[in-house]
């Protein structure tokens, strides 16, 4: 119900809270709720119903999150999601975590139990903000009806700051269903490709160094794709005769069959490389530390803002900034190589080059294995030639994913979703629902472990129900292969590491209203694909993969 009352030429109109709300998701841009339905957030569906914002309900709530999480790295708009009071928080809090290493933008809505009976017992009554703050960009609680619009705009302007992540607005129940004045403010919008480039004297003298290499190598990863700055870096690549390689959301930020992209020289590349420009990656865990340098190359690192987590490497030049603008004036400063300069790269790619075909000649026996139960990699033999150029890659695993991200190619930004650093299962159904949902008519493709499955499997019924057509390829090796081959390394034995073998997730997948397929030889793969790409809904196409092989873990690319 709307109330209003005249004050001079002023017109006060009232509105429940969840009313107030989605005016401003709508304000926003936002077309789509992720949640599980929940007593203390109906206001909220109320609101979003008439402001014709889609209401996509799920099994678990970590889904919804995962799903908030995938819309926003799908479009690079902030993913929306709502979580009831409780539980149905807690439940979100692993998707949000993730959210947060990824600095992915999301603003997350959690229930909470009534104002006015806080401390006496409510049901679901727990102080969600205390634990959401060290995993968000904001955490508050509303504290009163007419604040939730302002507070809503203040979630979303932190979940798309510098750098991005989730912003967390919980939501007293007898707030939300109570009236309050709708805002009329206009909405502030914020394109990350238009912020100020780092100092300009620090962007020269990385220009200078860059301009000067004979063995440079540009490393870039999920910062560069928060920041839509694939233009400039492909421009920067081209001028100068970069190598590129890409981690995290960054792959497809230069397609896979640009000359300037490499993936297999990548160890080569960046242990001989002399200057090396790495564009929003962190020194974490996936470059060593900083260690996956060599020891005399000189950093260049781009980040959006300050790194919350130091490395103990050496840096030479460190630029915090818009990273489109500061490639932009690295390009038009760097120039373009000439003379012994321009030779010596030429021999530096070409190096590379012949690294890279070596590699991928290397790889032929495993892509051509007969073995039965298969090799994981022989199933990229299969799937490859089926995947559009614009497929969107779900990865939900451990050993399976880390094939997946060698062996799959990508072309186009904002089409790999991994579980990034933070490294959480459960994320490939919500994931794959906010594909199913950004780019309707998509081929969606999830690449998921069988131990993956067990986090999220009922929410194949939230594909069927939302008519999601994702296919599923399940590498079944029975065992949770990052535990166990390395538990037996070190002890000889393994524990706690065995599933049951052959476990029939295709039928658990029909029964849920799916497709789903048994695959146990190499021959039978391609047809079971193609009647799973075919068949209209969300399929699972089960393969048997061996146990006993182990993924190479000083060549993963993910």
């Amino acid at each position: 119900m709307t109330a209003g009352s005249a004050t001079g030429d002023t017109q006060t109109v009232l509105e429940h809270g969840g009313k107030l709300l989605a005016r401003r998701l709508s304000a926003a841009g936002v077309s789509k709720l992720f949640t599980l339905s929940g007593g203390h957030i109906f206001p909220l569906y109320d609101g979003c119903l008439e402001q014709n914002i889609e209401i996509v309900d799920v099994r678990h709530e970590q889904t919804a999150a995962f799903a908030a999480e995938g819309w926003a790295k799908i479009t690079r708009e902030p993913g929306v999601c709502a979580l009831t009071a409780g539980p149905g928080v807690t439940n979100g809090m692993s998707a949000i975590t993730g959210a947060c290493e990824n600095e992915s933008p999301m603003v997350v809505f959690g229930g909470r139990a009534p104002a006015f009976r806080w401390g006496q017992g409510s049901l679901q009554e727990i102080d969600h903000v205390p634990f959401m703050k060290p995993v968000t960009r904001l955490a508050e609680t509303a504290q009163s009806t007419d604040g939730i619009p302002g507070l809503v705009d203040k979630a979303f302007a932190a979940a798309c700051g510098q750098p991005g992540g989730p912003a967390f607005v919980d939501l007293p129940m007898d707030l939300v269903f109570m009236e309050g004045e709708v805002s009329q403010e206009p909405f502030a919008e914020c394109d990350p490709a238009l912020l100020d480039p780092a100092d300009a004297a620090l962007v020269d003298q990385a220009a200078a160094l860059l301009a000067g290499a004979e063995r440079p190598v540009v490393m870039a990863g999920t910062g560069l794709y928060w920041a839509r700055a694939e233009n400039e870096l492909r421009k920067l690549s081209e001028r100068l005769q970069v190598p590129v390689f890409l981690n995290g959301l960054g792959r497809g930020c230069l397609p896979a069959d640009h000359e300037n992209f490499y993936s297999r020289a990548r160890s080569t590349a960046l242990k001989g490389a002399d200057v090396a420009l790495v564009i929003g990656s962190p020194l974490d865990f996936r470059l060593g530390f900083g260690g996956s340098f060599g020891e005399d190359t000189k950093l260049i690192v781009i980040n959006g803002s300050p790194p919350a987590k130091r490395t103990e490497r050496e840096i030479a030049v460190e630029l915090i900034g818009g990273i489109a603008r500061t490639l932009a004036g690295m390009r038009e400063a760097a120039g373009e190589p000439s003379g012994t300069i321009a030779d010596g790269r030429a021999a530096w790619l070409m190096k590379l080059r012949d690294v890279e075909t070596e590699k991928r000649a290397a790889e032929e026996a495993e892509l051509n294995d007969a073995r039965s139960p298969l090799h994981p990699v022989r199933i990229y033999k299969e799937l490859a030639p089926m995947l559009d150029r614009n497929a969107t890659i779900v990865c939900d695993g451990g050993d399976f994913v880390s094939y997946a991200g060698k062996f799959v190619e990508v072309y186009e930004p904002g089409c790999w979703l991994d579980p990034g650093p933070f490294g959480c299962l459960g994320t490939g159904p919500g994931y794959a629902l906010a594909a199913g949902k950004a780019k309707p008519g998509g081929q969606t493709v999830m690449m998921m472990g069988d131990g993956a499955f067990g986090f999220a499997g009922m929410d194949f019924d939230s594909l069927v129900r939302h008519d999601v057509p994702a296919v599923a390829i399940i590498g079944n090796n029975g065992i949770w292969g990052l535990e166990k081959h390395p538990m037996e390394f070190l002890y000889g034995y393994s524990v706690a590491a065995e599933l049951t073998p052959g476990m029939r997730y295709d039928q658990i997948v029909q029964t849920l209203g799916g497709h789903g397929e048994l695959v146990e030889r190499p021959e039978d793969l391609r047809p079971a694909l193609e009647r799973a790409f075919a068949s209209g809904k969300p399929s699972v196409v089960n393969v048997l993969t061996d146990p006993s092989v182990v993924y190479p873990r000083s060549a993963n690319l993910a």
